[in-house]
């Protein structure tokens, strides 16, 4: 089902990134799964720090946007697995911006472009892109999903 779409595409979900305060990557609220904020974290690590129009490309962002959203999948999968996914609810993207940056949207269509790319039309979601002065560890872009779970 969707871990074959994955994999025809040719994406690797990575391990869940470890929690940078006190929360849990993701909760179950009936046939919901709620995500914490995910970073763009690779491998433990930030790809890039600062803000989206001044230190970071629009460019740039986008992919980080993209990897934050595959962040929260794997916060999905290891909570419920990835097949259980019946669609995509909702996708909120923060971003880390100059003040004359308002590419917001352009930038977390990098998350939302990934879920179309995976789900299809059940990946076609509600979404906010809210650009705001700084993120933790002055990350450029943070990712939440809402999902709903089958049956």
């Amino acid at each position: 089902m969707w871990s074959d779409k994955l994999k025809e595409l040719g994406i690797e979900l990575p391990a869940v990134a470890a929690p940078v305060a006190a929360y849990v990557p993701a909760v179950q609220a009936g046939n919901q799964v709620w995500t914490s904020g995910q970073l763009p974290f690779v491998d433990g690590n930030l790809p890039a720090t600062g803000k989206v129009g001044a230190e970071v490309s629009q460019e740039d962002a986008y992919g980080y946007a993209r990897q934050a959203a595959l962040n929260a999948l794997a916060a999905v999968d290891a909570l419920v697995g990835i097949d259980n996914v019946e669609r995509v609810l909702k996708v909120v993207g923060f971003v880390a911006s100059d003040p004359a940056f308002t590419g917001q949207p352009g930038v977390v269509n990098g998350a939302s472009e990934l879920m179309q790319e995976i789900f299809g039309e059940a990946g076609a979601h509600a979404r906010s892109a809210v650009g705001v002065a700084v993120l933790p560890m002055d990350t450029p872009v943070e990712v939440e999903l809402v999902v709903e779970l089958k049956g």
